[in-house]
């Protein structure tokens, strides 16, 4: 039976530390495939977007001021990246980010449900495993789906590196 990999003393929530389930994702792993549901309860796969650059930008709830900032911010730069996908992962149910993408015009980030299975956030090490939420995190990956950019953000309610995960992005030819 294959046991759960469990990281301590890798990130905090408001100063507090928290249990992180899965592995540590790093630059040169191929990037697992996941299924999610999309705010159309539609499944959504990694492997749908075959051929594209794919920016994951995992997300506790895009009920909270910081979430909502990052969705935003990835929202805006969306339209500016050629043959790229951002994709939002969150626990948030898909009826509630569907109400949210409406009232808070997200037309170009894909956002996405992990609530069902916690497919996404076991594959890539984010499940906070006191809280059932995902931790803060972006992968970017390359259209071969090998991952080129890895952000664990150490304190869940500071913001990513947006400019290093675009940066990393626009660098993929």
């Amino acid at each position: 039976m294959d046991v759960m990999q469990k990281r301590t003393n890798e990130v905090t929530m408001k100063g507090q530390p928290v249990t992180l389930l899965g592995p540590r994702l790093k630059v040169g792993d191929k990037a697992p495939d996941f299924l999610v549901t999309g705010s159309d309860r539609a499944p959504i796969k990694l492997s749908d977007f075959k051929g594209k650059v794919k920016i994951i930008n995992a997300v506790p709830s895009v009920d909270t001021p910081v979430c909502n900032a990052q969705v935003h911010h990835f929202n805006v730069e969306a339209g500016k990246l050629k043959d790229t996908v951002i994709l939002s992962v969150s626990v948030d149910l898909p009826f509630a980010l569907a109400r949210y993408c409406a009232a808070d015009g997200i037309d170009a980030v894909k956002v996405t449900s992990d609530h069902k299975d916690l497919d996404f956030g076991l594959k890539y090490g984010v499940v906070i495993e006191e809280l059932r939420l995902l931790s803060r995190a972006v992968f970017v990956v390359d259209k071969n789906d090998v991952i080129t950019y890895v952000e664990y953000v150490t304190e869940v309610s500071h913001e990513p590196n947006y400019d290093a995960a675009l940066v990393a992005a626009k660098a993929i030819k």
